[in-house]
């Protein structure tokens, strides 16, 4: 009987996540890692945090790295180092962001400064790193970026009008990149809910048992969960493009 030959996978060698110093980008860092890439740990503050993460990875090349991805000089300055480094990235996770919870019926309590701040780093912000990171993603075939979304995009519910008002915006332009960046880079968009991180201020544990308990999976999701969704999308979905995946626990239907 002949074997059924299966190809391999393709195992991006480099790879960069925004946010990679806690939650969803933490996880994320260290599926990759342990399939074998090397790993830029991007982050904002908390250095020391980041630093732990690298060392707690997998394999070898990793670098933490600080990238303000609300500052163009701060995301042009990592793009120059990541290429002196590496020479070339196969994979950008744009998983960096913030929130500041304000009810969605407090329009008052939803200052302009908070709306401006909360795009500049939701929306705006990834795609100054698809911008400035471009030219390394073209140089080698294959490459992906996944823009982690939220399914507050789709349900308008959220911790803010502007943090689900972003992520949509985040969502569509993952389907305009698709088509720009077709055929050298794939885009994806990861659209998680309620993950047991403390991405939200003042959100517990428990609340989010009590919320996953009335949805179809009554699964609190995990980092990792988001993490492998993620990795799939890089590696698995190499026929796909421009779609966005919903890891949520059924919470969408």
């Amino acid at each position: 009987m002949t074997a059924i030959e299966i190809p391999a996978l393709s195992i991006p060698k480099v790879a960069l996540v925004t946010g990679g110093n806690s939650g969803i980008g933490k996880a994320t860092a260290a599926r990759l890692a342990a399939m074998g890439s090397a790993v830029v740990v991007g982050y904002n503050s908390r250095r020391g945090q980041a630093e732990e993460v690298v060392g707690g990875l997998q394999g070898r090349g990793h670098l933490a790295m600080r990238i303000a991805i609300d500052d163009p000089a701060s995301i042009s300055e990592a793009a120059a180092v990541v290429d002196k480094q590496y020479g070339r990235l196969d994979v950008l996770v744009n998983c960096g962001g913030a929130t500041t919870p304000v009810p969605a019926a407090d329009l008052d309590g939803l200052t302009d400064d908070i709306f401006d701040r909360t795009v500049s780093l939701n929306l705006r912000g990834p795609f100054a790193m698809v911008r400035a990171f471009r030219p390394l993603l073209e140089r080698g075939s294959g490459a992906a970026i996944v823009n982690i979304s939220s399914i507050a995009a789709r349900t308008g519910l959220g911790s803010s009008l502007a943090y689900l008002a972003a992520k949509a915006g985040v969502d569509a332009l993952t389907i305009a990149l698709a088509k720009v960046l077709a055929p050298k880079i794939r885009v994806f968009s990861v659209s998680p809910a309620g993950v047991d991180t403390d991405f939200v201020a003042g959100r517990s544990r428990e609340q989010l048992q009590k919320i996953a308990e009335k949805l179809p999976l009554a699964h609190v999701t995990t980092p990792d969960d988001v993490a492998r969704a993620t990795v799939a999308c890089i590696v698995n979905l190499t026929s796909s493009t421009g779609i966005v995946v919903p890891v949520d626990e059924g919470r969408h239907l």
